[in-house]
């Protein structure tokens, strides 16, 4: 019964199971379904030199410094304000929308009133969704607000989401609201930065300690099994201490309730010999067909020659997560409907039904974490769990 399993190795998966060996001197068992630890965090240099984020862009921001401080202890930092743009009608747009956005939607001789009116409305704020622009109540703001929602955010999330905007929670457009300002950082968080040798290096460090031990290559959901007279989860047979689950809820549960709705990636990578091929690290094309955005990931690995005559871009095309289709196994994003939080509320339930199991990240727990949530959620979970060890002995 002291045995302590945790299942995936993104950063939940990780940093728990380092604080149970490290703070709890326990030994943990680390099962990751893939060939590599990390999870969707996961990158490796290609054979150019370029660090390439396997799994999409990922930026560590945040306001709060301790989470800096945390991963420093496990990779060389440095900082690095993420910089994007958006192909709107066929010319390149400032993103995070913005005011310089707003100049070349409408042009400069229109914007100045709506400049004055953006400034006077919303004082004192740094950023506003695009719904409180439509919903303003000011004429003028309210038809640039419903012009940059037609334009940009309807057609990216029929994409990205497979949804109307109207059909998906809110909480996930309201993830990239508009500067009221000529701020063209795409995130407005105090503290933002890359590793330089990239995210993998953290993983190996979180989970290099002599209590953890990783197993690759393995679904823990073929071993897991559910002793319902004791209300208790066994591993390979036996009763374990702790299961840390970070994986498919639904499909820990043999999708009793049916399948949650997650989006998935199939990205696509194109290599030119050029020195550069998009204007930006990163752009997003709202209303092209089938894809979303390219990264162009030579723009965003530290120490390389950026003369080097070759690069590449990374375009993602969204589709529905399908763990029969070789394109979309990898789980990416919840899609958060009134009908799967629902969903995911029986999931819930029948979990609590086990005493020694524990939920968290973005998987487990259906919800959109943004890096430093999900680093700062672990450390919350850790407090429940620490308490359960401590208890037991």
């Amino acid at each position: 019964m002291d045995r302590i399993i945790v299942v995936g190795t993104g950063f939940s998966g990780s940093i728990l199971a380092r604080r149970i060996a490290e703070e709890c001197g326990r030994r943990v068992e680390v099962i990751e379904k893939r060939s590599h630890i990390g999870g969707n965090m996961y990158d490796e240099y290609d054979r150019h030199g370029i660090l390439v984020q396997r799994y999409g862009p990922h930026f560590l921001n945040t306001n709060k410094y301790w989470i800096i401080e945390y991963l420093s202890g496990y990779a060389d930092l440095y900082p690095h304000d993420a910089h994007l743009l958006s192909f709107i009608d066929g010319e390149y747009v400032q993103l995070p929308f913005n005011f310089r956005t707003l100049q070349q939607l409408v042009g400069a001789k229109r914007s100045e009133r709506l400049l004055e009116k953006l400034r006077t409305r919303f004082a004192g704020r740094d950023r506003v969704p695009v719904f409180e622009l439509v919903d303003s109540g000011d004429a003028d703001i309210s038809e640039y607000g419903t012009l940059l929602f037609e334009k940009a955010y309807r057609t990216y999330t029929a994409k990205q989401w497979g949804l109307q905007p109207e059909e998906i929670d809110r909480s996930v457009l309201e993830r990239v609201p508009m500067a009221m300002s000529f701020d063209a950082r795409y995130l407005n968080k105090d503290f933002q930065y890359l590793p330089k040798k990239g995210y993998a290096g953290i993983f190996r460090r979180l989970l290099s300690h002599e209590n953890i031990t990783v197993t690759l290559n393995t679904d823990a959901l073929a071993h897991i099994r559910f002793d319902d007279e004791n209300n208790m989860i066994t591993y390979d047979g036996e009763a374990v201490e702790l299961l840390v689950f970070t994986g498919n809820i639904d499909e820990l549960f043999g999708l009793k309730y049916g399948r949650l709705p997650y989006r998935s990636l199939d990205i696509r990578y194109t290599y030119e010999n050029v020195r550069s091929i998009l204007p930006e690290e990163i752009v997003s094309y709202p209303q092209a067909p089938g894809y979303t955005r390219s990264t162009e990931y030579k723009k965003l690995t530290y120490g390389l020659d950026q003369d080097i005559p070759v690069s590449m871009i990374a375009t993602e095309y969204p589709l529905e997560y399908d763990p029969s289709d070789e394109r979309a196994i990898i789980p990416y994003y919840p899609v958060l409907t009134e009908a799967s939080r629902r969903m995911y509320s029986k999931y819930v339930e029948e979990a609590e039904r086990y005493g020694n199991i524990v939920l968290c990240g973005r998987l487990a727990e259906f919800r959109y974490y943004n890096m430093d949530v999900c680093i700062e959620h672990a450390f919350e979970k850790f407090k429940d769990i620490s308490y359960r060890l401590n208890r037991a002995k």
